[in-house]
C-alpha cells in the first residue's frame, strides 16, 4: 500500500516512523513534511489547506490511503475532496471535524448525546461575557469557539485578563472549572465501531510545575499508572460512543481519529474538549506504545471495516516525550537557528527525535522553523526508564535559546519508585 501523510509537525513525524515500520506499506509519502519525516518518506509541496491540490497528488502518486494530520485541513474539507476521489482517507469530513471546529458545536453534540461536560454558556456579545464569567466564578475557563492551535483557552483567576480573552473571540465559549487531573485518550472509528487506544497525559503550561502561559504542549507519557483500570472501558461507554453515534444519526458521520481531552474529577469523567485528530504531543507517546501495524488499523476505519479487526496489540513498557522549544515560544518564536547533536540524541537508548518545526537551511543543516522544535521521545520498560532516556537525549541536543520542562512524568515516576 501507498501512503500519503498530509501535514509536517511531530505528531505527522510520529505517524510516518510508525507506518514506516509497517510491512505493508510499500511507499511512504508527506507533503508538506519536515527535515526529519523526510528520513522516512519521500516530500512533496503541497498547500496541506487546499483539497483540489492534495487529491491531486494523492492521485498522482497512486495512494491507497490518505492520512490527513492537521486540524485546519480536516475543518477546511480536505478528507472531503479526496473521498470524491475514491481513495481512502483517514481523517473526518468538514462537517464532522466541526466537533474540533467550533466548541459549541460539540457542546450540541454532547447535549443530545448526554455526555459528561462542563456547565458552558456560548457568548457573542460583551454583556453575554459578563454574565457567564459572573455565573462561574474564577478561576476562569474561556475558550475561543474557533480553532486556534491548541492556544485558544485561557484558565485564570484574573477576571480582567478573562474578560480580554473572551472579548478577542468572535464567538466565545465560558464554561466551569472542572477540577482533577486531565487525560486524553485517542479512538479510532469508522462512523460506527469505536476502537479506543491507549490513555496519556500532557503537559499544558510552558514552565516546569506547570506554571507559565499554556502551549500547544511540551511532553507526554503513557500508560498512566495512576488511572482507573475501567478508564478506558467506561470512557468509551459514555463519551466515545455514544458522541460517534450521535454524529451518524445527525448524518455527519464521524471517521477518523476522535479524541477526547478528559478531566477526573470529584463528580466523575467530564469532557474538556474533543479533538478531530491525534493529539501533539500525547501521539508521539502512544504511537510509541501500539505494536499493531498501524496502515491496516488507519485503512479499516477509512474503509468501514474496523469490526473485523483484531484487538490491539500493546506494548508492556512506559513512553515519555519531551518537546524542546524555541527561544519565546510560545510567543513569537525565534527560528533559522542551527540545531546540533541529533545524531548523538538517536543514539541514545531507547529513544529517537521526532522532527517538529525544523527546516534544511541552504547548506543542508538543520534549522529551527516554528516554536515547538522536536519531540525527544523514548520508550522502556518502565516510567522510570523511558523519562532517564528521554532527557539523556534531550541532554545531547544543542539549540540556541531554546528551552525545555524538566518535570514531564517526573511525578508518577518519583511515586512508582516510592510505592
Amino acid at each position: 500500500m501507498k501512503v500519503l501523510v498530509i501535514g509536517g509537525g511531530a505528531r505527522e513525524h510520529a505517524l510516518c516512523r510508525s507506518l514506516s515500520l509497517d510491512p505493508d506499506v510499500t511507499a511512504l509519502h508527506c507533503a508538506p513534511g519536515n527535515a526529519g519525516i523526510a528520513e522516512v518518506a519521500e516530500l512533496h509541496p503541497v498547500n496541506a489547506l487546499d483539497g483540489a491540490a492534495v487529491a491531486d497528488l494523492a492521485v498522482s502518486l497512486g495512494a491507497g490511503l490518505v492520512v490527513v494530520g492537521p486540524e485546519a485541513p480536516l475543518v477546511a474539507g480536505v478528507a472531503d475532496a479526496v473521498r470524491e476521489r475514491g481513495i481512502p482517507v483517514f481523517g473526518p469530513s468538514a462537517r464532522a471535524a466541526e466537533l474540533e471546529g467550533s466548541k459549541a458545536f460539540a457542546k450540541s453534540v454532547m447535549a443530545s448525546a448526554n455526555v459528561p461536560t462542563a456547565r458552558s454558556y456560548v457568548c457573542t456579545t460583551p454583556e453575554e461575557i459578563d454574565e457567564a464569567l459572573d455565573a462561574f466564578g474564577a478561576p476562569y475557563v474561556v475558550k475561543d469557539d474557533g480553532l486556534a492551535a491548541g492556544k485558544g483557552v485561557v484558565v485564570t483567576g484574573d477576571l480582567a485578563e478573562a474578560r480580554e480573552h473572551a472579548l478577542a473571540c468572535d464567538r466565545v465559549v465560558i464554561e466551569e472549572y472542572l477540577d482533577g487531573p486531565e487525560v486524553s485518550l485517542f479512538a479510532i472509528t469508522d462512523g460506527e465501531t469505536v476502537v479506543p487506544l491507549q490513555p496519556a497525559q500532557d503537559f499544558k503550561r510552558a514552565l516546569d510545575g506547570d506554571q507559565g502561559p499554556n502551549t500547544g504542549g511540551m511532553g507526554a507519557y503513557s500508560p498512566l499508572p495512576w488511572a482507573d483500570p475501567k478508564l478506558v472501558d467506561e470512557v468509551l461507554g459514555t463519551v466515545l460512543q455514544p458522541t460517534v453515534d450521535e454524529l451518524r444519526r445527525r448524518g455527519t458521520p464521524f471517521s477518523g481519529l476522535l479524541y477526547a481531552g478528559l478531566a477526573i474529577t470529584s463528580r466523575g469523567v467530564r469532557v474538556i474538549e474533543f479533538n478531530a485528530r491525534f493529539g501533539d504531543p500525547e501521539t508521539q507517546v502512544v504511537l510509541a506504545r501500539l505494536k499493531t501495524p498501524l496502515a491496516g488499523l488507519l485503512l479499516a476505519a477509512a474503509t468501514g471495516s474496523l469490526a473485523a479487526l483484531p484487538p490491539l496489540r500493546w506494548t508492556e513498557g512506559a513512553a515519555v516525550t519531551v518537546v524542546v522549544a524555541a527561544h519565546n515560544y510560545p510567543g513569537t518564536p525565534r527560528t533559522g537557528d542551527v540545531i546540533e547533536g541529533l545524531d548523538g540524541a538517536a543514539e541514545t537508548e531507547g529513544a529517537y527525535v521526532l522532527h517538529a518545526g525544523t527546516a534544511l537551511d541552504d547548506s543542508g543543516a538543520v534549522v529551527s522553523a516554528g516554536g515547538r522544535v522536536l519531540s525527544v521521545t523514548a520508550t522502556g520498560g518502565d516510567l522510570a526508564e523511558a523519562r532517564e532516556r528521554a532527557y539523556r537525549a534531550v541532554s545531547r541536543i544543542r539549540l540556541a535559546g531554546s528551552h525545555h520542562r524538566t518535570d514531564i512524568a517526573a511525578k508518577v515516576a518519583e511515586g512508582l519508585a516510592e510505592g
